[in-house]
């Protein structure tokens, strides 16, 4: 864990956020740095809630986990109500963007953005200003859940979070995605990445002509809610041949593409192009989909739009499927909305530097890519060989 937080402070250039976090205690007995760090590193350690993180601050192995002081689970719900979040997305977005200066993605033509939204730590505790109610069929409520949309780096070969952006009753995904890219690429940089995709709820003109402003491109999956383009796709590529069939892994793939769809009345694009892909896969399942998008045939091949709309995907299974099932994202470490935010985004900035380290460390050696829950066993093992618990 001490090589971790070495490669954080320095390789990813964290040092300043972690010295200085945001913290707004008036006086501070016990350094936000500590418990920032408690935080970041006990999700990368899998010990999801704030007593947990008070046990490891009092065993043995805090000296080894980069802990300088003992604290409990009530100094990380004060310290955490009163952060600043704008100091830790600035951080969080840094991470990406040091790794793009360290040749992370060297290998990837085209970085992306994935945008979508989730719901997460249900709770039957009196609401906060996100709770957002949950109703039975019977329109009944039985507790409350909430919402936020997140955005993550994706096609690149590294799934890595960007930010993350709740909204509570009377809010929606689509404006908190709005917030988000907007937020997410002046902390990135305007250069950092070349499209967005998302699912059809994106697929707007307000949201396509804001990912424009921004230089993004926009790959989004066409559905009904754009009936007169779907209806000239269906006219257009029902009884066609395909333009190319590919084998993507075991997978056979057909594809149908054109860039001279009209666009809708307040779309102001000269012309739409729509990819519709055929995914047959080894058992007999079939998979069809529609994505729109202003990238020109000229400059983006059939089969890269296929894998820029396949990687819409990465957010569902690397970002909420193993925030949620890995890293404690479904748990509400204190019941407050900015301490939630707070702990949201420490999670994601544990998910970064997890991955950075162990699938693009600069000094790895000969030894081989290691999977994510080999690394948490390796971690404990050496947190136990350093200090061994005082079983008297």
């Amino acid at each position: 864990m001490r090589q971790i937080q070495n490669y954080a402070r320095h390789d990813l250039a964290l040092k300043a956020y972690f010295r200085q976090p945001g913290d707004g205690r008036l006086q501070p007995h016990i350094p936000a740095g500590d418990l920032v760090w408690a935080v970041v590193a006990g999700h990368i350690l899998r010990q999801t809630s704030f007593p947990q993180l008070e046990w490891l601050a009092h065993s043995p192995v805090r000296a080894e986990l980069g802990l300088r002081v003992a604290f409990g689970d009530d100094a990380l719900a004060y310290c955490t109500e009163r952060m600043d979040p704008l100091t830790t997305r600035v951080a969080l977005a840094g991470a990406p963007r040091q790794a793009k200066r360290n040749k992370a993605f060297e290998n990837s033509r085209f970085i992306g953005l994935a945008a979508d939204g989730t719901g997460a730590g249900r709770t039957g505790k009196p609401a906060c200003s996100l709770c957002g109610p949950v109703r039975d069929g019977k329109g009944q409520v039985h507790g409350s859940l909430h919402h936020f949309a997140l955005l993550s780096v994706v096609g690149a070969g590294l799934t890595l979070p960007v930010d993350v952006e709740p909204w509570g009753p009377g809010g929606s995904e689509y404006a908190a995605a709005q917030r988000l890219l907007q937020r997410a690429v002046e902390h990135l940089g305007p250069r950092f990445a070349d499209y967005v995709v998302g699912d059809g709820e994106y697929a707007t003109a307000p949201f396509l002509h804001a990912a424009g402003a921004l230089g993004l491109s926009v790959v989004a999956r066409l559905k009904e809610n754009l009936p007169l383009l779907a209806a000239g796709v269906r006219a257009r590529f029902d009884g066609q041949t395909p333009r190319a069939v590919f084998q993507e892994g075991k997978d056979r793939v057909e594809v149908w593409d054109a860039e001279d769809f009209d666009p809708w009345e307040t779309l102001d694009w000269p012309a739409v192009r729509v990819l519709r892909y055929r995914q047959h896969k080894p058992g007999g399942e079939v998979v069809q989909a529609e994505w729109l998008t202003d990238f020109p045939i000229a400059r983006l091949g059939s089969l890269s739009l296929y894998r820029m709309a396949k990687s819409r995907w990465e957010i569902e299974n690397r970002g909420f499927n193993d925030g949620k099932n890995r890293y404690g994202m479904e748990h509400i470490c204190h019941h407050e909305p900015n301490s939630m935010l707070i702990v949201w985004l420490l999670i994601l900035l544990a998910m970064v530097i997890e991955r950075l380290y162990r699938l693009r460390h600069p000094h790895r050696g000969e030894h081989p890519l290691r999977s994510s829950i080999d690394l948490l066993h390796w971690l404990w093992l050496s947190l136990g060989a350093h200090s061994p618990p005082d079983t008297g």
